[in-house]
């Protein structure tokens, strides 16, 4: 289990998370494609995610996407805890109709992320082309995993961006569950991933 609250002048976001879960989500952001992306990854990284946010939506959906990928990047750091015993590393070749999602991840305590591609939003016509990467990189930054995801051939924002995060979902459930033959190991040659 993990949580991390944040309040701002901006913002005020809540999120508990257990790893350990069955892919339940309670999700109230005030961004109804938010929510939908925060299901999908509940639902494929088998968390129990609760999120609470209210943002200043009147300005735009940057500030609460932001600070949701914060918090709940410090969450599942929270819920990871020492990291002993996990897997550390997940891979995952997703398709999603037309495109492919790889993802590749790392929960070994440094934060990095390469996304891609960057579509340039204004071209694209869709702030998610923006805003998903940021979150991936927030997210990553604060919940100290390595992330390299790439969607190809994406014909379709909506499935660039939900095949992206359902690649990432997957690849961080693998990478979050427990090795039975790492009972009680760090998964690496330090002893330590903090």
């Amino acid at each position: 289990m993990g949580s991390a609250e944040r309040t701002t002048a901006e913002t005020s976001v809540r999120i508990s998370l257990d790893v350990d879960g069955s892919g339940k989500a309670t999700l109230k952001t005030g961004l109804g494609f938010l929510d939908h992306l925060l299901a999908i990854l509940a639902r494929h990284a088998l968390l129990d995610l609760e999120v609470s946010a209210q943002g200043d939506l009147q300005v735009d959906e940057h500030h609460t996407v932001e600070d949701v990928a914060l918090v709940l990047g410090r969450a599942v750091d929270a819920a990871l805890g020492e990291r002993v015993g996990i897997r550390r590393y997940g891979d995952v070749r997703l398709p999603m109709d037309e495109a492919l999602a790889s993802c590749a991840i790392d929960l070994g305590g440094r934060g990095y992320a390469d996304v891609r591609p960057r579509p340039d939003p204004i071209v694209g016509g869709s702030v998610w082309l923006e805003l998903v990467p940021h979150f991936i990189e927030t997210m990553s930054r604060e919940a100290r995993f390595a992330v390299h995801l790439e969607v190809r051939r994406a014909r379709s924002t909506h499935h660039l961006v939900e095949g992206a995060i359902k690649a990432l979902a997957r690849a961080l459930r693998q990478a979050a569950e427990l090795d039975p033959r790492l009972a009680g190991v760090s998964p690496s040659i330090k002893e330590t991933l903090r």
